[in-house]
């Protein structure tokens, strides 16, 4: 058990490299736009167009490298993000910045589609939520310190700095990787299969984690601003917000790792009701500092509950392999990152950035009915469950 931590780890330290990349154009969002000379938006679309290409090559890309070893294709993967940002960091323009990030989302599409089969057959079945949440808490430390990290250095340095530094933690978990990943046989494990289960229910789950995120990221993807104008925020406060929202989203992921080992649809059901309600209770109460500060902080708390809650649903009802359910729910995580930020960017340039907590508040609301609905929906259209 001791032995197996030591893998444990370094798949977290790569999961908040990866995801402190994706989401690092967030906090940097108005000093790429000012260095660059393109507009907000633009800029947000760096990370639309990432969560795209994961979108888009995550199932063909996991089904393609099945066979390749799991401690050979991690290594390979943490390769391809060292160079990804140190590209980023080096970018003299908007287009090129782009490439890098399209050149580094093919990695993450692979790595969030086999790390949670990987991470469970290094362990027992009955501890594969709590596992599972420590990858997810390395993940959601990317935005609480990654984020926060990169948005002081930028306003100190640059935001070529947190690119840097990103280079250089990724690096970091490279090196990890490399000294301490085993060669985990996912096949010969129990982690291979379902342990029940059941298409329809899975393709739920999917949808599920597709509004909840989808909901999320309309408002979040265009954070900085909402603070700045709609809530008055200076941008010195910027990063402490941003701090404790990360903080807050760890929480998150350790009750929803805890919670979903024993009480799974409640673990769902009660992550999800909290990101609606915050979202919507940022949208009536934006022009209060302390309230939205309160509630940034609870849309974080709940995502973080919701991910390996849903993982651990999605793990236990894979209709087939579960490197391919693994890789469908990120596909739906991104997609939700893509028309999140997309439909952020809409509401951006129509209603206004106060109404993108609206929208994404409605968005999680549809996600947390879907999920109540599971039980009426399977049994009036029951699966057929493989024995």
């Amino acid at each position: 058990m001791i032995d197996r931590m030591v893998p444990l780890l370094a798949l977290a330290a790569a999961a908040f490299c990866y995801v402190a990349t994706e989401t690092m154009p967030i906090g940097v969002l108005t000093l790429v736009a000012g260095d660059l000379g393109v507009p907000e938006p633009a800029v947000g679309l760096l990370v639309t167009g990432y969560a795209v290409v994961v979108a888009v090559v995550t199932i063909p890309l996991t089904y393609a490298t099945r066979n390749v070893p799991r401690r050979r294709l991690m290594i390979i993967l943490l390769g391809v993000l060292v160079l990804g940002n140190l590209i980023s960091a080096l970018a003299p323009g908007y287009w090129l910045l782009l490439g890098a990030r399209l050149l580094t989302a093919p990695s993450q599409a692979i790595f969030w589609g086999v790390v949670a089969p990987v991470v469970a057959a290094m362990f027992d079945v009955s501890v594969r939520g709590r596992v599972n949440a420590v990858v997810f808490a390395g993940a959601s430390l990317g935005p609480m310190l990654g984020v926060p990290a990169g948005t002081w250095l930028g306003q100190q340095f640059s935001w070529r700095a947190a690119f840097v530094a990103l280079t250089v933690l990724a690096l970091a978990a490279f090196g990890a990787l490399v000294a301490g990943m085993p060669d985990v046989r996912v096949a010969a494990t129990h982690a291979a299969t379902g342990t029940r289960p059941d298409r329809r229910r899975y393709a739920i789950f999917v949808a599920v984690t597709t509004l909840a995120v989808a909901g999320l990221y309309t408002s979040f993807t265009y954070t900085e601003v909402f603070l700045l104008s709609a809530t008055g925020f200076t941008a010195a406060a910027l990063a402490p917000l941003l701090l404790v929202r990360g903080a807050a989203d760890f929480a998150g992921v350790a009750a929803g790792g805890y919670a979903s080992d024993r009480w799974q649809r409640g673990a769902v059901t009660g992550s999800a009701a909290i990101l609606a309600v915050a979202l919507l209770g940022m949208y009536v109460a934006a022009g209060s500092g302390p309230i939205v500060a309160v509630l940034l902080a609870a849309t974080a708390f709940a995502i973080g509950a919701l991910t390996p809650a849903l993982q651990n649903r999605v793990l236990e009802v894979a209709p087939g392999s579960t490197d391919m359910a693994s890789a469908g729910n990120s596909v739906a995580f991104n997609v939700g990152i893509a028309a999140g930020s997309l439909i952020g960017a809409a509401v951006f340039d129509g209603p206004g950035v106060r109404a993108t907590a609206l929208v994404g508040g409605l968005l999680a609301l549809a996600g947390l009915v879907l999920f109540l609905a599971e039980p009426l929906l399977v049994r009036r259209t029951p699966a057929v469950v493989r024995r």
